[in-house]
């Protein structure tokens, strides 16, 4: 059975990381995954409030899917693991930011990030 993320508190989630956070209607934020060492932008992937106090308790990143509709602890089945080094959430409360140490393929396709498929063509000042 799978779990439904919900936009009302957790009992494990502060109060006051739960009053910061501005959630879309679903009740979900996403949230970034950016390796600790090197600064490199690893993933984008939602969470929840329950997924919050999760990685923020255990160490590893969990995250919410929102095709499965339910929990996932990243390298849970696949071994590429995120261990938690610090989370931070943005100014406006619509983002976290979370380091790692990636161990293995951050993507699901077994790129090193998600943002290995290469620049987009743009009119800026080095194009």
């Amino acid at each position: 059975m799978s779990s439904a993320p919900s936009s009302s508190r957790p009992p494990g989630l502060d109060p006051a990381i739960a009053a910061r956070l501005k959630r879309n209607p679903e009740g979900l934020f996403p949230a970034i995954a950016q390796q600790y060492d090197t600064g490199e932008v690893l993933m984008l992937a939602w969470m929840d409030d329950e997924a919050l106090h999760r990685t923020l308790t255990t160490g590893r990143c969990t995250y919410y899917s929102r095709s499965r509709g339910e929990y996932w602890v990243k390298g849970e089945t696949s071994g590429h693991a995120q261990y938690v080094k610090s989370v931070a959430l943005d100014c406006d409360g619509d983002t976290v930011l979370v380091k790692v140490d990636q161990v293995g393929a951050a993507c699901h396709t077994g790129d090193r990030t998600c943002f290995d498929a290469g620049p987009l063509p743009s009119a800026g000042p080095d194009a």
